[in-house]
C-alpha cells in the first residue's frame, strides 16, 4: 500500500453540534471526569496506606484504579474541551498518539481484569495454597505482563493505522481517534488491515473472556461443596469483579470484535467504557466491600 498522506489534521464531530446540549453535556462530564480521578486516586490511597489491604487482590485494585484514572484522562479532557468550541481539531500525530495510548491502557485494563479473575479463583478454590501460588512476585509478574500485552497489542493496531494512506476528507465522525473512524476515512483497499486489527483485538477479547467465565465456572463448581455462608460470602466478594467485567467487556466486545463498520451509537458506547465505567469503578468495589469501606475511615480519621 503506497502510504500517500496530505492530511495533518483531523476533525472531530464529537458527541454533538447542538450547542445547548453541549454546555449540559460539558458540565456533566467535567464532574464524570472530576468523579473519575478523586475516586480512583481515594482507592490507591487507601489501599497504599491501609495494613489491612495487603492481599494481592487489593495490590490489583490499585493498579486498576492508576489504569483507570489514565485510560479516561486519553479521551475525557479532549471531549470536555472540544464541547465548547466551535472547531473539534486534532492534529494528525495526536491523533495517532491518542489511538496508541488509548489502546495501550485499554488493553491493560483488559488483561488486569483477567488477571483479577484468577486471584479470586484461587483465593476461593486453593484457599491453604494462595499465598504460595499467588505470592509479591508472582503478582509483580501478572502486572508486568498485562502492560506488556497493552503495550504490543497497541503498537501493533498504530503500526496498521499508520500505513493507512489519508488524502481527504479529514473528518471523523467521533470524539476520539480509533480505528475503525481511520479506516474509514482511508483512500486506499483496507480489507486485508481491518481484518488484521479485528483479529488482534478479537483475539484478545475473546481469549480473556473465555479465561475469566472459566474462572468463573471453576468458582461455581467449588462453592458447590460449602456451607450455604461460605458460598454467599465467596459470592459476594466475586460480585464487585462481575459487574466491572460486564460494564467493561460488554461495550468493548460490540465496538472491537466486528468486521470494520461504524454505527451511530458507538459515540455513545465508547463513553462508556472509556468514561462510565472507570467512574463506576470506585463506587463499586467500596460499596461493595467492608474491607476497603473500613480502610477508608481509618483514613479519614487520621487525616481530620
Amino acid at each position: 500500500m503506497e502510504n500517500k498522506n496530505n492530511v495533518t489534521e483531523f476533525i472531530l464531530h464529537g458527541l454533538t453540534q447542538d450547542k445547548a446540549v453541549a454546555k449540559v453535556l460539558f458540565s456533566l462530564f467535567l464532574v464524570f471526569y472530576a468523579t473519575i480521578i478523586l475516586g480512583n486516586l481515594l482507592i490507591i490511597s487507601t489501599i497504599k496506606t491501609s495494613e489491612q489491604l495487603n492481599s494481592p487482590m487489593y495490590f490489583f485494585l490499585s493498579y486498576l484504579s492508576f489504569v483507570d484514572i489514565s485510560y479516561s484522562t486519553v479521551t475525557a479532557p479532549k471531549l470536555i474541551y472540544d464541547l465548547l468550541v466551535e472547531e473539534k481539531s486534532i492534529s494528525f500525530v495526536g491523533c495517532i498518539a491518542q489511538l496508541f495510548v488509548g489502546h495501550f491502557f485499554g488493553c491493560t485494563e483488559i488483561f488486569l481484569l483477567t488477571v483479577m479473575a484468577y486471584d479470586r479463583c484461587i483465593a476461593i478454590c486453593k484457599p491453604l495454597h494462595y499465598t504460595n501460588i499467588v505470592n509479591r512476585s508472582v503478582c509483580g509478574w501478572l502486572v508486568a505482563l498485562s502492560w506488556l500485552g497493552g503495550f504490543v497489542h497497541s503498537l501493533v493496531q498504530t503500526l496498521l493505522a499508520i500505513q493507512l494512506p489519508f488524502c481527504g476528507p479529514n473528518e471523523i465522525d467521533h470524539y476520539f481517534c480509533d480505528v475503525h473512524p481511520l479506516l474509514k476515512l482511508a483512500c486506499a483497499d483496507t480489507y486485508i488491515i481491518a481484518v488484521t486489527v479485528a483479529a488482534n483485538s478479537g483475539v484478545i477479547s475473546l481469549s480473556c473472556f473465555v479465561v475469566l467465565v472459566v474462572s468463573y465456572a471453576v468458582i461455581l463448581v467449588s462453592l458447590r461443596t460449602r456451607s450455604s455462608e461460605g458460598r454467599l460470602k465467596a459470592l459476594y466478594t466475586c460480585s464487585s469483579h462481575i459487574t466491572v467485567v460486564v460494564l467493561f467487556f460488554g461495550p468493548c466486545i460490540f465496538i472491537y470484535m466486528r468486521p470494520s463498520t461504524t454505527f451511530s451509537a458507538d459515540k455513545m458506547i465508547s463513553v462508556f467504557y472509556t468514561i462510565i465505567t472507570p467512574m463506576l469503578n470506585p463506587l463499586i468495589y467500596t460499596l461493595r466491600n467492608e474491607e476497603v469501606k473500613n480502610a477508608m475511615k481509618k483514613l479519614w480519621n487520621r487525616k481530620v
